[in-house]
Protein backbone atom coordinates (compact mmCIF):
# COMPACT_ATOMS: atom_id res chain seq x y z
CA UNK A 1 0.00 0.00 0.00
CA UNK A 2 2.62 2.50 0.76
CA UNK A 3 4.26 1.95 -2.57
CA UNK A 4 1.35 2.46 -4.20
CA UNK A 5 0.93 6.15 -2.76
CA UNK A 6 4.70 6.50 -3.40
CA UNK A 7 6.13 5.75 0.31
CA UNK A 8 9.05 3.08 0.23
CA UNK A 9 10.08 1.40 3.14
CA UNK A 10 10.73 3.03 6.64
CA UNK A 11 14.06 3.79 6.58
CA UNK A 12 16.69 3.30 9.49
CA UNK A 13 17.80 6.19 11.83
CA UNK A 14 21.56 5.79 10.25
CA UNK A 15 20.38 5.24 6.58
CA UNK A 16 18.61 8.27 7.13
CA UNK A 17 22.29 10.01 8.54
CA UNK A 18 23.73 8.45 5.68
CA UNK A 19 21.70 10.36 3.20
CA UNK A 20 22.17 13.42 4.89
CA UNK A 21 25.84 13.68 5.22
CA UNK A 22 26.09 12.35 0.89
CA UNK A 23 23.50 15.21 0.19
CA UNK A 24 25.73 17.69 2.18
CA UNK A 25 28.79 17.15 1.13
CA UNK A 26 26.90 17.43 -2.84
CA UNK A 27 25.85 20.32 -1.64
CA UNK A 28 29.17 22.02 -0.30
CA UNK A 29 30.97 20.80 -3.39
CA UNK A 30 28.77 22.98 -5.19
CA UNK A 31 29.21 25.82 -2.95
CA UNK A 32 32.29 25.60 -3.29
CA UNK A 33 32.93 25.25 -7.34
CA UNK A 34 30.68 28.58 -7.36
CA UNK A 35 32.83 30.25 -5.31
CA UNK A 36 35.82 29.72 -7.31
CA UNK A 37 34.24 30.94 -10.14
CA UNK A 38 33.49 34.27 -8.28
CA UNK A 39 36.92 34.45 -7.48
CA UNK A 40 37.82 34.02 -11.03
CA UNK A 41 35.37 36.74 -11.99
CA UNK A 42 36.49 39.14 -9.72
CA UNK A 43 39.86 38.83 -10.40
CA UNK A 44 39.81 39.21 -13.95
CA UNK A 45 37.61 42.26 -13.05
CA UNK A 46 40.54 43.69 -10.83
CA UNK A 47 42.71 43.56 -14.35
CA UNK A 48 40.65 45.49 -16.11
CA UNK A 49 40.59 47.54 -13.45
CA UNK A 50 43.95 47.95 -13.23
CA UNK A 51 44.42 48.36 -17.07
CA UNK A 52 41.70 51.45 -16.46
CA UNK A 53 43.30 53.30 -14.02
CA UNK A 54 46.31 53.35 -16.50
CA UNK A 55 45.11 54.66 -18.98
CA UNK A 56 43.19 57.26 -16.74
CA UNK A 57 46.63 58.34 -15.27
CA UNK A 58 48.09 58.63 -18.57
CA UNK A 59 44.95 60.85 -19.88
CA UNK A 60 45.61 64.32 -19.28
CA UNK A 61 42.08 66.18 -19.85
CA UNK A 62 39.27 65.72 -17.84
CA UNK A 63 36.86 65.02 -21.12
CA UNK A 64 39.06 62.08 -21.86
CA UNK A 65 39.70 60.66 -18.46
CA UNK A 66 35.36 61.13 -18.10
CA UNK A 67 34.69 57.63 -20.42
CA UNK A 68 37.02 55.27 -18.45
CA UNK A 69 36.26 56.64 -15.02
CA UNK A 70 32.09 55.83 -15.60
CA UNK A 71 33.55 52.57 -17.52
CA UNK A 72 36.00 51.57 -13.82
CA UNK A 73 32.91 53.19 -11.81
CA UNK A 74 30.37 50.44 -13.64
CA UNK A 75 33.58 47.44 -13.08
CA UNK A 76 33.69 48.51 -9.68
CA UNK A 77 30.04 48.06 -9.37
CA UNK A 78 30.07 45.00 -10.94
CA UNK A 79 32.47 43.54 -8.55
CA UNK A 80 30.72 44.73 -5.53
CA UNK A 81 28.16 42.67 -6.55
CA UNK A 82 30.09 39.82 -6.75
CA UNK A 83 31.67 39.89 -3.77
CA UNK A 84 28.69 40.11 -2.09
CA UNK A 85 27.46 36.76 -3.96
CA UNK A 86 30.84 35.22 -2.76
CA UNK A 87 30.64 36.07 0.95
CA UNK A 88 26.89 35.08 0.99
CA UNK A 89 28.16 31.72 -0.54
CA UNK A 90 30.49 31.65 1.85
CA UNK A 91 28.62 32.21 4.74
CA UNK A 92 26.38 29.21 3.25
CA UNK A 93 29.48 26.93 2.47
CA UNK A 94 30.69 28.05 6.63
CA UNK A 95 26.82 26.70 7.54
CA UNK A 96 27.31 23.55 5.82
CA UNK A 97 30.50 22.46 7.22
CA UNK A 98 28.94 22.99 10.72
CA UNK A 99 26.29 20.84 9.61
CA UNK A 100 28.09 18.45 8.42
CA UNK A 101 30.75 18.25 11.70
CA UNK A 102 27.53 17.60 13.53
CA UNK A 103 26.21 14.81 11.70
CA UNK A 104 29.76 13.33 12.00
CA UNK A 105 29.64 13.66 15.96
CA UNK A 106 26.33 12.14 15.84
CA UNK A 107 27.72 9.11 14.12
CA UNK A 108 30.06 8.95 16.22
CA UNK A 109 27.99 9.25 19.31
CA UNK A 110 25.46 6.81 17.94
CA UNK A 111 28.48 4.09 17.37
CA UNK A 112 29.64 5.13 21.13
CA UNK A 113 26.49 4.42 22.56
CA UNK A 114 25.60 0.97 20.31
CA UNK A 115 29.07 -0.34 21.56
CA UNK A 116 28.31 0.48 24.99
CA UNK A 117 24.78 -1.24 24.20
CA UNK A 118 26.59 -4.75 23.22
CA UNK A 119 29.28 -4.71 25.55
CA UNK A 120 26.42 -3.82 28.21
CA UNK A 121 24.29 -6.47 26.89
CA UNK A 122 27.44 -8.88 26.75
CA UNK A 123 27.87 -8.41 30.58
CA UNK A 124 24.73 -8.76 31.72
CA UNK A 125 24.66 -11.92 29.85
CA UNK A 126 27.57 -12.97 31.29
CA UNK A 127 27.30 -12.24 35.20
CA UNK A 128 24.16 -13.29 34.86
CA UNK A 129 25.19 -16.42 34.91
CA UNK A 130 26.83 -16.06 38.23
CA UNK A 131 24.95 -17.32 41.00
CA UNK A 132 26.26 -14.86 44.19
CA UNK A 133 24.85 -16.71 46.77
CA UNK A 134 26.14 -20.07 46.06
CA UNK A 135 29.72 -18.73 45.14
CA UNK A 136 29.67 -16.98 48.55
CA UNK A 137 28.28 -20.24 50.27
CA UNK A 138 31.07 -22.17 48.40
CA UNK A 139 33.68 -19.41 49.64
CA UNK A 140 32.06 -20.29 53.38
CA UNK A 141 32.87 -23.80 52.36
CA UNK A 142 36.21 -23.82 51.51
CA UNK A 143 37.03 -21.49 54.49
CA UNK A 144 35.41 -24.29 56.61
CA UNK A 145 37.65 -26.99 55.31
CA UNK A 146 40.71 -24.96 55.53
CA UNK A 147 40.01 -24.34 59.25
CA UNK A 148 39.42 -28.16 59.56
CA UNK A 149 42.24 -29.30 58.35
CA UNK A 150 44.57 -26.75 60.33
CA UNK A 151 42.52 -28.90 63.14
CA UNK A 152 43.41 -32.07 62.37
CA UNK A 153 46.90 -30.91 61.97
CA UNK A 154 47.35 -29.48 65.14
CA UNK A 155 45.22 -32.70 66.72
CA UNK A 156 47.85 -35.09 64.98
CA UNK A 157 50.77 -32.84 65.96
CA UNK A 158 49.78 -33.10 69.24
CA UNK A 159 49.43 -36.88 69.57
CA UNK A 160 52.73 -37.17 68.04
CA UNK A 161 54.66 -35.22 70.78
CA UNK A 162 52.41 -36.18 73.60
CA UNK A 163 52.12 -39.55 73.35
CA UNK A 164 52.21 -41.75 75.90
CA UNK A 165 55.65 -42.50 76.09
CA UNK A 166 56.38 -42.93 80.02
CA UNK A 167 59.85 -41.92 81.18
CA UNK A 168 62.83 -44.71 81.78
CA UNK A 169 64.23 -44.13 85.29
CA UNK A 170 67.74 -44.91 86.41
CA UNK A 171 66.44 -48.18 88.22
CA UNK A 172 64.40 -49.25 84.97
CA UNK A 173 67.89 -48.43 83.22
CA UNK A 174 70.33 -50.70 85.91
CA UNK A 175 67.76 -53.66 85.52
CA UNK A 176 67.81 -53.34 81.37
CA UNK A 177 71.72 -53.00 81.30
CA UNK A 178 72.21 -55.99 83.96
CA UNK A 179 69.76 -58.14 82.00
CA UNK A 180 71.71 -57.84 78.75
CA UNK A 181 74.40 -57.97 80.04
CA UNK A 182 73.46 -61.74 81.03
CA UNK A 183 71.86 -62.52 77.86
CA UNK A 184 74.07 -64.36 75.09
CA UNK A 185 74.39 -62.46 72.64
CA UNK A 186 76.08 -65.14 70.07
CA UNK A 187 74.51 -65.21 67.00
CA UNK A 188 73.52 -68.97 66.30
CA UNK A 189 74.92 -70.45 63.36
CA UNK A 190 77.45 -68.03 63.02
CA UNK A 191 80.23 -70.56 63.63
CA UNK A 192 79.24 -73.25 61.06
CA UNK A 193 79.01 -70.21 58.36
CA UNK A 194 82.54 -69.62 58.89
CA UNK A 195 81.71 -65.82 58.92
CA UNK A 196 84.14 -64.20 61.54
CA UNK A 197 82.69 -63.04 64.73
CA UNK A 198 83.28 -59.13 65.01
CA UNK A 199 85.49 -58.37 67.67
CA UNK A 200 83.39 -55.94 69.70
CA UNK A 201 80.85 -59.03 70.06
CA UNK A 202 83.84 -61.91 71.18
CA UNK A 203 85.36 -59.38 73.68
CA UNK A 204 89.07 -59.86 71.63
CA UNK A 205 90.96 -56.83 71.84
CA UNK A 206 90.79 -55.95 67.99
CA UNK A 207 94.14 -56.05 65.77
CA UNK A 208 94.32 -51.86 65.07
CA UNK A 209 95.06 -51.13 68.91
CA UNK A 210 98.60 -50.75 69.00
CA UNK A 211 98.52 -51.52 72.97
CA UNK A 212 98.74 -55.04 74.23
CA UNK A 213 96.39 -56.55 76.76
CA UNK A 214 96.92 -55.54 80.41
CA UNK A 215 97.42 -58.96 81.54
CA UNK A 216 100.45 -60.16 78.90
CA UNK A 217 102.00 -57.02 79.16
CA UNK A 218 102.11 -58.10 83.10
CA UNK A 219 103.02 -61.91 82.26
CA UNK A 220 106.28 -60.40 79.94
CA UNK A 221 107.31 -58.31 82.76
CA UNK A 222 107.32 -61.39 85.20
CA UNK A 223 109.40 -63.78 82.86
CA UNK A 224 112.24 -60.94 81.91
CA UNK A 225 112.04 -60.45 85.95
CA UNK A 226 113.10 -64.25 86.42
Amino acid sequence: MNRVFGYGNKKTHDQLLQESGRAMDQAQQGLQERVSQLDTQISQLNFQLQSLQKKISSARSSAGQRPLRQQALKLLNKRKKLEQMRDSLDSQSWSMSQAQMTSDNLKNTMITVNALKQTNKALKSQYGKINIDKLQDMQDEMMDLIEQGDELQEILSANTLNGDIEDIDESELDAELDALGEEDLTVPGIEESGIDMPSYLSGAVPQFIDEEPQEETTNKALENAQ
